[in-house]
């Protein structure tokens, strides 16, 4: 969660106790712009409420997204953050601190026990890189902080310096992508939305025979042997194969890939339950990115290499067969 060490993580026991202090500490000098400033202007940059208190306070080292007595909040020293601005040589670095632990509240990350989780710095990493870029910031000023301040070899419970610059970069190349588009498009017509009599729902037919059919059939005649379907478990309906995927961790358990690029998880009699969604990005290293239900990540290259945020691969996607 923050750069220094892990006892400044979420609900850590000496944290509970040193807390009431740390909420009476009075703020002094404070870096420019104005964390209140720029916390308002990353919450309009993403379209969210800031639902936690910003507190600034020598009593910590450097900065912490904590939660104390149900309450969030966003403690900073701000002699830290006026250091890491002189030493990467612009303010944008300590915006990007308060942007990163701000993606811990707003991730979710502090709603779970047992402290800082290399996956979770990357999220956050990650998205301190798309807010600075929304609010204006090049990827090198994006990744200032992260630059000076980082180890190389990480710990147990944050990554080294080069995964965490490369997640700061995958974010700030998403805001880029999402930018340039939105800049080549014509705008959007601002009127609102005209509400219509409700109408009876109408029965939708399956795009498929909804019968069940072998995965794998054996005779080529077959009339389902033209393509690999499955039938969905929620809508009973067959849904098309286009790709599967193989985890190192469980390699006989079956993942595919569907033409409506949904991960399904299909069991000993065909039927497929979806288990997440793949979604394109502007990476031209990982152009793919599957997200299943808990919000985890992993990333996927052209030829089908998926990685998750340690930089391991732990899956293929290939043809069905």
């Amino acid at each position: 969660m923050t750069f220094l060490p892990h006892f400044l993580t979420r609900l850590a026991a000496p944290l509970l106790l040193a807390l009431p202090v740390l909420l009476a500490a009075p703020a002094q000098a404070q870096t420019a712009p104005a964390p209140n400033d720029v916390i308002r202007e990353i919450t309009d940059a993403v379209g969210l409420k800031a639902r936690f208190e910003l507190r600034a306070t020598r009593e910590v080292d450097n900065a912490a997204a904590v939660v104390y007595n149900g309450k969030r909040f966003l403690l900073y020293n701000p002699d830290f953050l006026n250091s890491v601005n002189r030493a990467g040589h612009t303010d944008w670095a300590g915006i990007s601190i308060l942007a990163h632990e701000m993606g811990h509240h707003l991730n979710g990350h502090t709603l779970r026990t047992g402290g800082s989780q290399p996956a979770d710095e990357l999220e956050a990493d990650e998205f301190s890189g798309f807010v600075l870029r929304k609010l204006g910031a090049s990827m090198a000023q994006a990744q200032a902080a992260m630059a000076t301040v980082a180890d190389d070899g990480g710990s147990a419970s944050h990554p080294g310096r080069a995964p965490r610059l490369v997640a700061i970069g995958q974010g700030w190349q998403r805001a880029n992508g999402q930018i340039v588009a939105s800049a080549r498009a014509v705008a959007p017509s601002a009127a609102p939305a005209v509400v219509a009599a409700r109408r009876a729902p109408q029965p939708v037919r399956p795009s498929y025979d909804s019968t069940p059919v072998r995965l794998f059939p054996t005779e080529q005649s077959a009339a389902d042997t033209r393509e690999m379907v499955a039938i969905s478990q929620v809508s009973g309906s067959a849904v098309r194969l286009v790709g599967q995927l193989t985890f190192r961790n469980e390699p006989n358990q079956r993942y595919y890939l569907t033409n409506g690029l949904k991960v399904v998880r299909v069991d000993e009699e065909d039927n497929a339950e979806e288990v997440g969604r793949v979604t394109r990005t502007t990476s031209s290293a990982f152009p793919f990115v599957l997200t299943d239900g808990q919000q985890r990540r992993l990333f996927i290259t052209a030829r089908g290499d998926v990685y998750d945020k340690a930089g391991q691969r732990v899956a293929k996607l290939h043809d069905p067969s």
